[in-house]
């Protein structure tokens, strides 16, 4: 029996009396907005003298309470004998007896989060975590204050349990720290948390979480392809078509690349995939041992291979679009025993291995396609920032698992880098070499402001500023004036703030990347398909008019302020020169 519940045994008259002296409603009245209406299922875990399962049993709601001591609860039935609750000896991490059949609106761990062992609390929150609905509560009540061996009583912190939040694809929505003792004990404090697990009102961030956590696994296939499709759905919305028959499609050829670019640092370590520990993944062949010296930055749309180097990538990348196509699009399944595979897979044309190949958006489809529900893709397009956490740590919980189960360490620095995303960097050169062109002999004016430019008052400014979004494209990069690129900052230029410079930043596209260099004209056409919704280019559909690149490039701004509550900077007044 462990220590807490020995204590409680014990003094189990006296602790309830104290409990009872004060109402739940005062104590929880953080609560009360995040009740389910009625009639919800609520589960209080460690639950004491019953206080707080009567009294929201009382607002009509159907609890299950959860007390590991026989002496406790006998103190809980005594007192509150008319109150319609379901009693069960259980207890955290296992919770074992708790039926996950019928999942709860809410769960409330009050005063007992700091009972759990350090090396239990994972265990802990993935178990109370999965009781909930889509879109149910979690509220936990931390206590703060002296450590008691004798009761078992251990620190606790929300910064922890903000990190668990994360690992397990939920969110914290309310959190309120310092809080008063309600028995008046002034060296204990309490905080309050509050954790949503998320409902789009597809079920898609469901189906996503049952996938990542739940779904059965032989490999890391899955996740691999999961990430691979966050970081598109991120980086790259406007490579995406739409299919009409409510599914889109992206080049089977792209999720190739991204997926190559996710698993390099992995194997270069030697992170272990799968559980037997002499197996390799199918798509490591002969190819990928020949692009093995490439970075994974290089591994990115717009990018030009040839020769050797050329042929290698291109087989590497058919080796990694097969085995996706045989493993994770083929095993990915709704749930149930009868489930469909959530993604399909579509054959494309059948081309010649190239001399030379560009990463663009026609050769990345030759590969063919892969179908998504249209709901699966919007989830992850707005709430890929949720989802790719998740996915990571699952991911590296597997390789964990495996590595302990080979008999081998893993190096957790070397496995934090490996799995970060490498994103472009901050390189303004070729924008400021094209400005610094334009000044000589002519008139270069800021986008913002309308003042001309010299060359000590240059700023090259990210429109879409890198805080919010890491695009480093050549669309994004504005010239400027350094004072208004200080006081624009990380913020999102307003849609007034974009009208009125709508005329200066064409004039800027037209002169920097599309008249002379056809190498800038295409590089710049290629980033706006892949980063940019609606933006067409390819054989059939001609060159797009800088005016709808500009279009898309207004409701990119207006998705980054919808999905991520950017600031927005309201500009200043225009001066022409």
């Amino acid at each position: 029996m462990p220590d807490s519940v020995r204590w409680y045994q014990k003094n189990a008259p006296q602790v309830a009396e104290r409990y009872e002296s004060i109402a739940a409603e005062d104590v929880h009245d953080w609560l009360i907005r995040f009740l389910p209406e009625n009639p919800g299922r609520i589960l209080d875990i460690g639950a004491g003298s019953g206080r707080d399962a009567a009294w929201l049993a009382g607002l009509g709601h159907q609890v299950v309470a959860v007390e590991p001591s026989l002496a406790m609860r006998k103190e809980a039935r005594l007192r509150h004998s008319k109150a319609a609750v379901q009693w069960i000896n259980d207890r955290l991490p296992s919770l074992s007896k708790v039926s996950r059949k019928e999942p709860f609106d809410l769960i409330l761990i009050s005063g007992v989060w700091m009972y759990v062992a350090e090396s239990d609390r994972k265990r802990a929150f993935r178990k109370a975590i999965n009781l909930l609905k889509p879109g149910g509560v979690l509220a936990i009540m931390l206590r703060h204050g002296p450590q008691d061996p004798e009761r078992g009583l251990r620190e606790v912190s929300v910064e922890e349990l903000e990190d668990l939040a994360r690992a397990h694809g939920a969110l914290v929505v309310s959190r309120t720290d310092d809080s008063e003792d309600c028995l008046g004990r002034g060296e204990v404090r309490w905080s309050q948390v509050a954790i949503r697990f998320p409902d789009d009102g597809t079920g898609m961030l469901p189906l996503l979480r049952y996938v990542i956590l739940n779904q059965s696994k032989s490999a890391t296939h899955k996740l691999g392809l999961l990430r691979t499709l966050c970081r598109i759905a991120d980086s790259a919305p406007g490579i995406a078509r739409s299919n009409g028959d409510k599914s889109v499609s992206v080049p089977m050829g792209l999720v190739a690349l991204v997926w190559l670019r996710l698993y390099k640092p992995l194997l270069k370590h030697r992170f272990p995939q799968l559980p037997a520990r002499d197996s390799r993944l199918a798509f490591v062949k002969d190819a990928y041992r020949k692009i093995e010296p490439l970075s994974p930055l290089d591994l990115r749309v717009g990018r030009c291979f040839s020769g050797e180097e050329g042929l290698a990538l291109h087989q590497a990348l058919k080796d990694a679009a097969d085995n996706i196509k045989r493993m994770p699009i083929k095993h990915m399944k709704y749930s149930g025993a009868d489930g469909k595979p959530i993604l399909q897979a579509q054959p494309g044309a059948r081309a010649r291995r190239p001399q030379e190949i560009r990463l663009d958006e026609a050769y990345l489809f030759s590969f063919g396609e892969v179908r998504i529900p249209e709901d699966l893709w919007q989830a992850l397009r707005k709430h890929s920032v949720w989802v790719e956490p998740v996915v990571i740590s699952e991911w590296a919980k597997m390789m964990r698992d495996y590595a302990q189960s080979q008999k081998r360490k893993i190096n957790e620095e070397q496995l934090r880098v490996a799995m970060a995303w490498d994103d472009p960097k901050r390189d303004v050169q070729i924008p400021r070499k094209q400005a610094m062109r334009l000044m000589q002999g002519h008139t270069l004016h800021c986008v913002w402001s309308g003042k001309r430019l010299r060359e000590a008052s240059l700023h090259i400014d990210h429109c879409l500023p890198w805080s919010v979004w890491s695009c480093g494209d050549l669309w994004n990069l504005m010239p400027a004036k350094h004072q208004v690129n200080l006081k624009k900052k990380d913020c999102l230029p307003s849609e007034t703030v974009m009208e009125e410079a709508q005329e200066r930043i064409l004039d800027w596209w037209d002169r920097a990347y599309y008249r002379g260099d056809p190498f800038l004209q295409e590089m710049f056409l290629v980033e706006a398909a892949a980063s940019l919704p609606g933006v067409q280019v390819g054989p059939t559909s001609g060159l797009p008019d800088l005016e709808e690149i500009f279009n898309s490039l207004c409701l990119q701004r207006t998705k980054l302020r919808r999905d991520q509550q950017a600031p927005e900077w309201e500009g200043m007044a225009t001066e022409r020169p």
